[in-house]
């Protein structure tokens, strides 16, 4: 790859975009360009191939747009986070495919022009989805994580389209355009730099609103755009080592050293002896952590397994005790996990039911369970909250739904 900052082939088309688009303007200059033996964006390196030269301008300036925004959304680092997290199950391409239907949608409201044929989000949530959905709807509601997680059939809203999205991506003659880059991913440069460029973003949109041309008309409208989040896994991490972080606890057959030292003292002198102060025991009982799974609800088996091999990852390592719950209406499957077991398989599901959550609450509190994590789409009767139980509710997409009481923990996080 060349060392070259600045790129001979896309200078007329950003030349063009600092007249007709400030907002993209502005955020190119933060991007490095070059010329190579194609077009694609690695991170904020955007390289330009043969082909773009021989674009018109127009479809030049829409191509150029549309790096510079998967370079401002970091959609390179955002891959790169995925694939740490769903492993083999991760597929890039369909990530790519999502990125850059959502980008095109924004490149065309901002009144600029494509190579055809070109993804379109509305299209292929249409085609995949079977919704019908606006460009305005799209842009406002939907980012490249939650739509990659609808088409790969995962949640409430994919339902196995997958096969429907690379049906759309083939009569699209859909490339990917976008590579990871070596060391991206990593969670405390993942959270600074999606805060770095959420404030490139802001300042380059009120530039565009000020000269009511190009992206900056609707950028404000852009749920894609990147924003610092903390990845699920350490949320329950943090909350369930919280919940079964145990306190020492007294034992009056074991008092504490300076009542023994004051009462020989006291002996000794003849005074008074104090009053008793129990001591602490040396070992508390192994915590127990309750997993509930919501058998009635949609969530898809891909999810389930990370969700799963993340809580019994936290339980090997706390060395708590877990205990297995699956449900509709009623328990249906208990089982004591052992935590030094190396591969715990999931049972069966026994898909379809209503949902109540009190049967398994009441369940969590005989055992004597520190917590209990409930994975669920939170459509049943949770009754009171429990005294003396931290609750986790794991929610595939929370969207604007709120438990009834204890902790939300949204896995499209």
């Amino acid at each position: 790859m060349s060392t070259e900052r600045h790129s001979i082939r896309a200078a007329p088309a950003l030349r063009a975009l600092a007249e007709a688009d400030p907002a993209i303007a502005a955020l190119s200059l933060w991007c490095i360009h070059r010329d190579d033996v194609q077009t694609v964006t690695t991170g904020e390196v955007i390289t330009y191939g043969p082909d773009f030269g021989s674009m018109p301008l127009h479809e030049q300036m829409g191509l150029a747009a549309h790096h510079v925004l998967h370079v401002a959304l970091r959609h390179s680092a955002r891959a790169a986070t995925l694939q740490a997290r769903l492993g083999s199950d991760f597929d890039a391409a369909l990530f790519n495919l999502a990125a850059d239907a959502l980008i095109n949608e924004a490149v065309l409201a901002g009144d600029h022009a494509l190579p055809r044929p070109a993804v379109l989000a509305t299209a292929l949530i249409k085609h995949a989805l079977g919704r019908e959905v606006t460009a305005t709807e799209v842009l406002a509601e939907w980012d490249a994580e939650r739509l990659y997680f609808a088409l790969a059939g995962r949640g409430s809203e994919g339902a196995g389209r997958g096969s429907e999205a690379q049906d759309y991506a083939t009569i699209q003659k859909f490339y990917p355009d976008l590579e990871q880059e070596a060391g991206m991913g990593e969670v405390a440069s993942t959270v600074q730099d999606a805060a770095r460029w959420r404030q490139h973003i802001t300042r380059a949109i009120d530039a565009g609103r000020s000269a009511g041309r190009g992206i900056g008309r609707i950028g404000h409208h852009l749920a894609d755009v990147a924003s610092p989040r903390v990845p699920w896994e350490q949320i329950l991490r943090r909350v369930l080592t919280h919940a079964v972080m145990q306190a020492a606890q007294p034992s009056p057959q074991r008092p504490k050293r300076r009542w023994i030292a004051a009462t020989a003292q006291a002996l000794r002198a003849g005074t008074p002896e104090p009053g008793f102060e129990a001591g602490n025991l040396p070992r508390t009982d192994v915590p127990r952590i309750a997993i509930a799974i919501d058998a009635s609800s949609s969530i898809d088996d891909a999810r389930l397994s990370m969700f799963w091999a993340e809580v019994t990852g936290i339980a090997r390592r706390m060395r708590a005790e877990l205990h297995l719950m699956v449900f509709d209406d009623q328990i249906r499957h208990r089982a004591r996990i052992d935590p030094n077991a190396t591969q715990i398989p999931l049972p069966e599901m026994p898909r379809g039911g209503g949902t109540a959550f009190i049967p398994v609450i009441t369940e969590a509190k005989a055992l004597g369970a520190a917590a209990l994590v409930i994975f669920t789409d939170l459509e049943g009767d949770a009754g009171p909250p429990p005294r003396g139980l931290h609750v986790i509710w794991a929610l595939c997409e929370a969207g604007s739904v709120f438990p009834p009481f204890g902790k939300l923990i949204d896995l499209s996080r």
